[in-house]
This record gives C-alpha cells, structure tokens and sequence, in this order.
C-alpha cells in the first residue's frame, strides 16, 4: 500500500510531532508499506534529513503569511505521487486544505491527527483565529477524514467535545528504549529537567514561581537541586522566563540549555534526577515516555493525558497551578534516592509494556487497508 504522511514540520522544529511522524514512516517503511512524506521545508531540516532514510521526505517553501504556510507545490506533488491513503498530522495550516483538494480531486480517503489540538486549552489559545481558520477550512477538512487518529481516550473525547462524528481510532504513538546505566554514579547537584517547547501551554512560567516559592520557603530542601529547562522558544516565551528569573534572582539555581537533540539530549535525560512536565494541554507528549524509557520519576498534570503514569506508581500528579506545582517538587525532592529509582524503574516498564512502535505501525496498517476497503472494521476505531 501506498502511504502519504503531511506534517508542517519534517524536521526537530516540530517537537514531539516530528518524531511521530518520522518514526511511524519508518516502522511503516519496514513492514513493507510505500511510505512517502511531505512537509514544508524550515531552518531544521537540512539537519534531520539523513533520519528519514530510507523514507522519501518531499519538503515545499511557503508563501505569504508563514504561520499559515501556503505551499502551492504541495498539492501537485500530492497528485503525482498518488497515494493510496493520506495522512496529515496536524490542524489549522495550508496542509489541511490540501488534504481536502486532494481527496477531492483523486477520490481517495485521508486521515487526520489531531495531536491535542482539539484540547479546550490549545482552542482557547487563538481562539479568534482559530474561529476564522475553522469557517475557512478546517472544520471541511475535519468533517470529510475518513477517521480521526487520538493517542489517548483524553484526545479522543475532545475529538467528540469539537462535534466531529466521523470514526476516530486510538493508537498511542511508541518510543525507543535506550540502554540503561547499571550502576549510575551519585552526582553532588540533583537535576530536575524539563524538555519540550518553551510555549505558555507547558506551564513553564508557574514552574519558576514555584521554584522561586521552594526557595524561600524549603531552602534546605531545594538547595542541591537545579531546574534544566532545555527547548526550543516559541514567540519569544523564553525571554518572558528569563526576565521572570533576573527578577526572582534564581539564575543561580535555573539554566535554559536551549534545544538539544541526538546525543546531546540523551546527555540530559542521564544527567537527571527527574522530569517535570507541569502542562495545561497536551495530545500525548513523547517528552513523558522519552523520560520514563531512561528510567526518570515523573511530575505532570492530568493534561499531560498518561493517566497510566499515575495508576504504575510512575509518576506524581499535579495541576497547572504554582502552588500545586510547588507541592509536586516537594514531594520529588524528599524521596530517597531509591525511591525515585524505583518510580523511575516503573516508567520503564511501562512503556516496555505500552508503547512500541511495532505495535504502533500494525494498528495503523490495519486502519489504512480498512479505510482503502481491503480489510476489516480494526477494534482500535471508536
């Protein structure tokens, strides 16, 4: 079968969605699938494009408002290339109406991930343009999926708040374990470790008042402790943090490493203690699972949607607020050294258990022979 994935980002500049897509295509790719992807071309990609082999990646420059991302090559190239099903991974830019263009011009059926952008949070957020852009086009282009991909029941719920009735399918995106220290060595400073996109959604700002309350309020607690806050920026965010930081006087105790990728992220996930995710909305972050397969304890809210995280023993629940935030490092920070090894050891397990790749790309390749009408209805679909 012949499969065609659309992202706006085919490079690390898209996150967590990037690493979706790349590594679905490849699992796809080895089970036997013609995979084909197509994306819009960004300062990362000339980077990331050795990653895909052997997976043909199609990148298109974009015209005229740059968040919207107009790339008038990416409908003929759609064309030419003539899938047999279409995959677009993502909302509210120019990839969305051309999924619809192509359906309509070839017949064929696409489907659509959402990747919590349907969370009420991220629709809050833009709420007007979002408005505009869903009357332009993406409720059209929502509406005539053939079926809507959730990685967790949370998504697909706000899937069902949005209206849209079509078939959704839960399919939880995997991760790659990476080999684990036998004996890791005791380091004098603890580290707490956020990674992800430095975006108001992810909390960031009530994490550093929190930081900055454990500071006058726990001294003797948090003094072996730093918080590594590694990303990359979105609309300037990462000034408004730093400000936050010169003002609290935490420079001493906060770093911003920027974004890291390859060895130098693995580099961090060891180095740290622990992960804090404190988000107001996410689909299912590959952040999370990325921790837990280098065996760290977790902090996170319920948006972070890994309800088994809390259930495993795996992770401490918290919500978005700075004093809950607070009270969640507390507890981290209390725990013996062999009391978070073992909550990290049962992330582990869980995503050993959970969230393969291999499992990932036998769901999808049911979904897309039933959608093409060469197989059955999978029980995946809702």
């Amino acid at each position: 079968m012949k499969v065609g994935m659309v992202a706006a980002s085919v490079s690390r500049s898209g996150g967590g969605v990037y690493e979706v897509v790349r590594r679905s295509a490849l699992e796809l790719h080895r089970r036997g699938s013609d995979v084909s992807v197509f994306g819009l071309t960004d300062e990362g990609f000339e980077q990331d494009r050795e990653a895909w082999n052997p997976v043909a990646v199609n990148v298109f420059r974009h015209r005229g408002y740059k968040p919207f991302g107009y790339a008038p090559d990416l409908l003929p190239a759609l064309h030419s290339a003539a899938p047999d099903i279409l995959h677009n991974h993502g909302l509210w830019m120019y990839p969305s109406v051309a999924s619809v263009q192509w359906a309509k011009l070839t017949k064929r059926p696409y489907m659509v991930s959402t990747h919590g952008m349907l969370d009420s949070w991220a629709i809050g957020h833009s709420y007007w343009k979002k408005r505009i852009a869903g009357v332009m086009y993406e409720h059209r282009h929502l509406a005539n999926a053939a079926c809507l991909h959730a990685l967790c029941a949370p998504e697909a719920d706000a899937i069902r708040r949005y209206g849209i009735t079509n078939p959704v399918c839960v399919v939880p995106c995997g991760i790659d374990l990476p080999l684990l220290s036998v004996s890791p060595s005791p380091r004098r400073e603890k580290i707490l470790l956020f990674l992800g996109r430095l975006h108001p959604k992810k909390g960031l700002g009530n994490l550093l008042a929190a930081w900055q309350a454990l500071q006058d309020e726990d001294r003797s607690t948090v003094a072996e402790w730093k918080l590594w806050i590694v990303g990359w920026d979105q609309g300037n965010h990462e000034a408004e943090l730093r400000r936050y930081c010169a003002e609290q006087g935490l420079q001493s105790s906060v770093r911003f490493l920027g974004p890291k990728f390859g060895p130098e992220k693995e580099s961090v996930f060891r180095c740290a203690e622990a992960f804090v995710l404190p988000s107001y909305s996410e689909g299912l972050p590959v952040s999370v699972l990325e921790a837990w397969s280098y065996g760290l304890p977790v902090i996170m809210t319920k948006a972070c949607n890994l309800p088994q995280g809390f259930e495993a023993g795996a992770a401490l629940c918290i919500d978005a607020t700075s004093p809950s935030i607070a009270q969640g490092l507390r507890s981290i920070m209390t725990m013996s050294s062999g009391e978070r090894l073992e909550m990290g050891i049962r992330g582990r397990q869980l995503v050993e258990r959970q969230f393969s790749w291999v499992s990932h790309a036998e769901h999808m390749s049911s979904i897309y022979s039933w959608m093409s009408g060469t197989g059955p209805r999978p029980d995946c679909l809702i």
